[in-house]
């Protein structure tokens, strides 16, 4: 009975937000309600156990999700990050172009949340594609591979931050296992799919697209912004110092080194909120003191990065709230005892919990915090490695993205193509990311 109520308690929460166009975090609300009670818990502990599921989720992520939109949107507005883009393209030249895009994408996409780095790049894309009179979809699959890669594996973007925070997993070995994953992930999915796309078919990539609905796009003369060292350090500073703590710490397990005040002051430093916020300070030197940028200006962005991400965060904490039902009520128990005497590894569990759920229900985030509440309970019984447990969660969360999801409506309308097209574009692509991504967990947990 549990697995039916949650089922129900899925497909209600698909009328809500498909049907009825709820908000997707008071649909997620009512459901939790309605499932904690069809599940018979306590009619005393359900508002406690969803507000334990929403402060407990957002508690360990606000900090972190708060801090890197800041930092993203300083990097934005100083102009780094269209430094950073056009000054791979001319490097890479115009034979190159696709690797310059996905170059560019990627360090871009550490640094900023998927719909940002799509708003940001995609002016930037359609703008090389006019000068070098090629395909915009030829350069724009390569880009949002890069940054649904880096969105489905690489802290401190909010679905892998939240799933580590979940599991306890540590979040620097999320991110270096995470970096090991996407470089070959995001190269199949880009510039080799880019060739099977236009096999499939080939009129999407005669389209012109249309970005007029993103309004007057905000230009830099390449003079007036951050030199290039300095765009990607700033964008890259947060992944260098949580790397630098993880491999330090891995290194002190191998070689048993006995614990230092300065090893600790490492993993204090690379711990990902300090990592966030002297990135964050950096960035305010580097993007705006530095550039004589008044303190206010910078500050004035910092308020507008967390405006765009409050009903986001709002969404993550309904989706913990949902997740801590789930745990509360018995169902991620009755799961575990379901699977206990099964050879299934949690890593191909978690994967497919998560790419049913989003297949379900659209969100990647809330997909990937409902399947947190179905395996915990699981994750005692193993020694597996929790990082890649984590990774294998956002791959299954970011499969087969189609019309419940924004991002489908996102890339179709941009690029203006048909139905049939985007579904063999963007949903395939979001399909091959997934997969692929599941591959190489795989083939990493023979290994750590």
């Amino acid at each position: 009975m549990p697995l039916v109520i949650v089922a129900i308690g899925i497909l209600a929460l698909l009328v809500l937000i498909m049907g009825l166009k709820l908000n997707t975090f008071i649909s997620l609300i009512i459901v939790s309600f309605g499932v904690a009670l069809a599940l018979g818990m306590p009619v005393d502990g359900i508002v406690k156990t969803i507000e334990a599921g929403l402060g407990g989720t957002l508690g360990h992520l606000a900090l972190i999700f708060g801090l890197g939109a800041m930092l993203g949107k300083l990097i934005a507005d100083a102009g780094g990050a269209q430094r950073i883009a056009m000054t791979l393209v001319n490097k890479f030249g115009e034979k190159n172009i696709q690797w310059a895009v996905v170059a560019a994408s990627f360090i871009i996409g550490i640094a900023l949340f998927f719909e940002v780095g799509l708003v940001l790049l995609i002016p930037i894309v359609f703008a090389i594609s006019k000068q070098l009179k090629i395909s915009i979809l030829y350069l724009g699959i390569p880009m949002v591979a890069a940054l649904s890669v880096t969105h489905g594996f690489l802290p401190p973007h909010p679905g892998p931050t939240v799933i580590a925070g979940e599991y306890g997993a540590n979040i620097g070995e999320v991110l270096l296992y995470g970096m090991i994953v996407a470089i070959p992930t995001v190269i199949l999915a880009g510039p080799v799919f880019t060739k099977i796309a236009k096999k499939l078919v080939p009129a999407s990539f005669t389209k012109s697209g249309d970005i007029a609905s993103l309004g007057k796009q905000k230009e830099f003369k390449l003079e007036e912004t951050p030199s290039f060292g300095i765009s990607v350090f700033t964008a890259l500073l947060p992944v260098i110092l949580m790397s630098i703590a993880t491999i330090i710490t891995l290194l002190q397990k191998l070689m048993g080194f006995e614990d230092n005040s300065f090893l600790a002051a490492i993993r204090f430093i690379g711990d990902a909120g300090t990592a966030m916020l002297i990135s964050l300070l950096v960035a305010v030197y580097t993007m705006g003191i530095a550039r004589k940028i008044p303190i206010k200006t910078v500050m004035d962005s910092c308020t507008n990065a967390i405006t765009s991400i409050g009903m986001m965060l709002l969404i993550i904490g309904g989706g913990g709230a949902f997740k801590q039902v789930l745990i509360d009520g018995g169902v991620g128990d009755y799961v575990a005892e379901l699977f206990s005497g099964t050879t299934l590894s949690p890593i191909l569990l978690a994967w497919i919990i998560a790419a049913i759920l989003r297949i379900s229900l659209g969100s990647a985030t809330v997909a990937a915090l409902t399947t947190a509440g179905l395996v915990i309970p699981m994750l005692g019984q193993t020694d597996v490695n929790l990082a890649l447990v984590v990774l294998a969660t956002g791959a299954g969360s970011v499969i087969a993205s189609h019309v419940n999801d924004a991002g489908f409506w996102m890339f179709k309308e941009y690029f203006g193509l048909t139905m049939k097209e985007t579904f063999a574009t963007w949903t395939l692509l979001e399909t091959i990311i997934s997969v692929a991504g599941l591959g190489m967990i795989l083939l990493l947990s023979l290994f750590v």
